[in-house]
């Protein structure tokens, strides 16, 4: 490996590669969340370590890991990565945000409760702003986010998300979406008001899959209530859920942005003590956030999630 040179041209989208394979942590799960093979993938790295010239990756057992060097190096990338964001944000400043176009990652009960409100009003105000909305989930939505391929990404705080402190992002709060247990008229405790959550250990639960954020809160609620949730249907759509539990097959932990749910034999009762609740924010890439076009749609994001926490009984505002 040739010497650290004084000037050195880097490629930034091979910077992303490397940015990626640290999040992933191993050369096939990068290749898939990039589109690419794992051999192109250690192409594109073996070429960025050419360009700086000291090596990124080191072989562990089967798989690679990162190099001190290369630490070093995503510590800088963050940097480099927030700046171009910001000269971006600083050119489209130019056009005043009366024209754009922004893609919208979010997960699909944001899709459905809170991106209708946001999305008319801001129709009204900036017809010339063409909108995407994309249905991904983190820890791809990040990704995506990174790679330029969505402008916003929705998400919700558990463990597939980026930390707050993660420098790659800012980060806009909008709301904390409470979760309602979801039982058909004929279960013994859809008379109760409240219901332990303990009292349903026995039940079936019907939960979507593991790396969905409800998915993962369900399993973690039911975990810190002393039992593992008896999972006999695995469902990610609400409405398919909602006609599940309402035929009795099952209970399911439901958030209120996808309520009300319209289905003439569902119970929905809140669980005893302090309600179970999920983080929801929205996230863009650092350096982004003076772009007036972006700015534009953030604010009408948090318009909506405000006037979502105004409804009785939906979701709790953020303090």
């Amino acid at each position: 490996m040739e010497p650290v040179r004084n000037s050195f041209t880097v490629d930034l989208r091979r910077l992303g590669v490397l940015r990626e394979l640290d999040r992933r942590g191993s050369l096939a799960r990068t290749a898939e969340a990039l589109h690419l093979t794992p051999s192109a993938v250690s192409q594109q790295l073996a070429a960025l370590s050419r360009e700086v010239g000291v090596p990124l990756i080191e072989r562990q057992g089967r798989g690679v890991r990162l190099t001190g060097q290369a630490r070093v190096l995503l510590e800088h990338s963050d940097v480099i990565a927030a700046q171009w964001e910001q000269a971006r944000a600083d050119l489209a400043a130019w056009q005043e945000g009366r024209r754009g176009a922004v893609t919208i990652g979010a997960f699909s009960s944001a899709i459905t409760g809170l991106l209708p409100h946001a999305l008319r009003r801001l129709t009204e105000h900036h017809p010339r702003v063409r909108i995407a909305v994309v249905e991904a989930e983190p820890p791809d939505v990040f990704t995506c986010l990174d790679g330029g391929e969505v402008d916003i990404a929705v998400a919700v705080d558990f463990a597939a998300a980026p930390p707050r402190t993660d420098r790659r992002y800012r980060r806009i709060d909008l709301l904390v979406d409470i979760l309602d247990l979801a039982l058909s008229q004929a279960h013994p405790c859809a008379r109760r008001e409240h219901v332990q959550l303990r009292d349903l250990a026995a039940d079936a639960w019907i939960v979507g899959e593991p790396r969905s954020c409800c998915g993962a809160i369900t399993r973690s609620l039911c975990a810190a209530n002393g039992f593992t949730p008896d999972i006999r249907h695995a469902v990610n759509d609400w409405q398919s859920l909602a006609a599940l539990v309402e035929t009795g097959l099952g209970v399911a932990l439901v958030p209120r942005l996808v309520q009300p749910l319209h289905r003439p034999g569902l119970v929905l009762r809140t669980p005893a003590g302090p309600p179970p609740t999920r983080h929801v924010f929205a996230a863009v890439r650092a350096g982004s956030g003076n772009d007036p076009v972006l700015s534009a749609v953030l604010e009408h994001l948090r318009a909506a999630a405000t006037k979502i926490t105004e409804q009785p009984g939906v979701s709790a505002p953020v303090w």
